[in-house]
């Protein structure tokens, strides 16, 4: 009886601030034959994303902690090479949540056949025309009730979510939409490539005045994805009925002391401000409207995406590292490896 042989990626011990190599390990095991109602997929593109530093750590949060021992679980597309389910054949592409591995099987109904559409690389499920521009989409719609005419800030603007987001105010008919990231090169990038109207290197000053310089007429929409002295900065820039969608804070992921809170928070109160939290998984019954949307813009070409890939399966845990220190311009995905 042959067998095929999975290489997986585990984390073995929490992280104390920044993660390094030695918190995980890379393991080699052999699959089970297929049960009933199981497929079997070879991963094209696994996914790292700031979201599984958080569940590193064993404290309570919108999801279970990853367990030690266990495979990191996180987006993945790839095509299905054995299968016991005809709705599952091989050869189709599917998406699924099954992680870090170059193998995954189990049951099919933890997989999603999705089209694989003419020029378009199976990468982008991953992002823009998935779970990261849904993310966007929804900050800004359904979170923060962005409206024509608004100024909208968005911190974090070099990432996957940051650049879909960018793109996604100017279509909804923001009026000036303003970028931070974290060098000149990202920057001239956000400007350049993603249509923000002004953008900021958070490391060459103060956040608070060169968010002031770039709106001198204040805010009215924040989308957060660092928190932290963006947040402080966001609060002194907003307008009257400003509204922040709080999506995350990479600022404080892998500081080992306690982050200290804004020190102008008042502002909620005499500039009648809303902020809200929000993680994806409360919002799914959206994924059809923002879908439609979506392709309707990317067929239009109105949506530019960036990608910093790594290859193989055994670089997965550098990818994540190099994409928790903003080495990533756009997408940070690994490429799985062919099968030999």
């Amino acid at each position: 009886m042959s067998t095929t042989s999975r290489t997986q990626i585990q984390l073995v011990s929490r992280p104390t601030g920044w993660p390094s190599a030695e918190n995980f390990r890379t393991v080699t095991d052999d699959l089970p034959e297929l049960a009933p109602g199981q497929i079997r997929v070879r991963n094209e593109y696994i996914s790292v994303d700031p979201y599984m530093r958080g569940r590193m750590n064993d404290v309570r949060s919108y999801v279970a902690p990853y367990a030690l021992g266990e495979t990191i679980t996180g987006g993945a597309v790839g095509r299905v090479t054995a299968s016991t389910v005809a709705e599952y054949p091989v050869g189709a592409v599917v998406l699924h949540q099954h992680g870090w591995s170059d193998l995954a099987q189990g049951d099919a109904k933890t997989f999603r056949v999705i089209p694989e559409l003419p020029g378009v690389p199976l990468s982008l499920n991953l992002h823009v025309l998935g779970m990261t521009g849904l993310t966007a989409y929804v900050g800004l719609t359904e979170i923060a009730h962005m409206q024509e005419g608004d100024t909208v800030f968005i911190s974090g603007a070099a990432g996957a979510v940051g650049t879909a987001a960018g793109q996604i105010a100017k279509l909804l008919g923001a009026k000036r939409v303003i970028g931070s990231a974290g060098s000149d090169e990202k920057v001239a990038l956000l400007t350049s490539k993603y249509g923000y109207d002004a953008a900021l290197n958070y490391k060459s000053g103060n956040v608070r005045e060169l968010l002031a310089e770039a709106a001198p007429d204040g805010i009215d929409v924040f989308f957060d994805n660092v928190g932290g002295s963006h947040l402080e900065a966001a609060l002194d820039a907003f307008n009257d009925g400003g509204r922040a969608a709080l999506c995350g804070a990479i600022e404080s992921y892998n500081t080992t002391e306690k982050p200290v809170g804004p020190d102008n928070m008042a502002n909620l109160i005499t500039r009648a401000l809303t902020l809200r939290g929000f993680t994806i998984g409360a919002h799914w019954h959206l994924a059809p409207e923002f879908q439609g949307r979506m392709a309707e813009w990317f067929a239009q070409g109105n949506i530019a995406y960036d990608e910093t890939v790594v290859d193989g399966i055994e670089h997965t845990v550098d990818a994540f590292l190099d994409m928790m220190r903003g080495a990533n311009t756009g997408k940070m995905l690994v490429r799985v490896a062919p099968a030999a």
